[in-house]
């Protein structure tokens, strides 16, 4: 149950129209639990799946978008959401209190509370993306761009595990020939 007893889902429906978003709230056709759950049941990659992570960093809580297939760095959490502490995941009931929304199902907009939000730059390798949007059984579907826009997160590098996606470089082989020197 979140705090919008039961509403959660509608609340974000809202946030997406007053934000000028044209991203629909999709129901799935079973809960799911897991973005591999997710990504069966809509038919899509795991890492286009949006993992909203909730941290508490000192005694401030904030949260992470991460793809589906990459495993969060919370060490990296204090340095990219600018803030001092220890770093921890947040219980169930912290969870709840901060966003509004009972884990698994915590959407990063409509949220009960201002937090810091970092953004996996990972995401960016998918056209699509699939967040969560109050429960387990609903998500929206975004760009990157569109998720930055409709949070305010910061994207980042450092928040994950994995291979780097750098989008503004085009991937290049060490030994291509140039002007036939090599």
């Amino acid at each position: 149950m979140s705090l919008f007893g039961g509403g959660g889902v509608k609340a974000v429906r809202r946030a997406l129209v007053a934000a000028g978003s044209a991203a629909q709230v999709v129901r799935l056709p079973r809960w799911a639990a897991t973005p591999e759950d997710r990504a069966a049941a809509l038919g899509a990659s795991r890492g286009a799946i949006v993992q909203s992570l909730v941290f508490i960093v000192g005694e401030r809580p904030g949260v992470v978008l991460v793809a589906g297939d990459r495993v969060c760095r919370a060490e990296a959490l204090p340095r990219t959401l600018n803030l001092e502490g220890e770093v921890r995941p947040a219980e169930a009931s912290e969870t709840e209190r901060a966003t509004g929304f009972a884990a698994g199902g915590v959407a990063p907009i409509a949220l009960a509370q201002g937090l810091p939000i970092a953004i996996d730059v990972s995401l960016k390798r998918f056209a699509t993306l699939y967040v969560p949007a109050g429960d387990g059984r609903h998500v929206f579907a975004v760009t990157a761009d569109e998720l930055k826009r409709l949070t305010g997160g910061i994207v980042s590098y450092a928040v994950t595990d994995g291979e780097p996606h750098h989008p503004a470089r085009p991937m290049q082989r060490p030994f291509d020939r140039v002007d036939g020197l090599l």
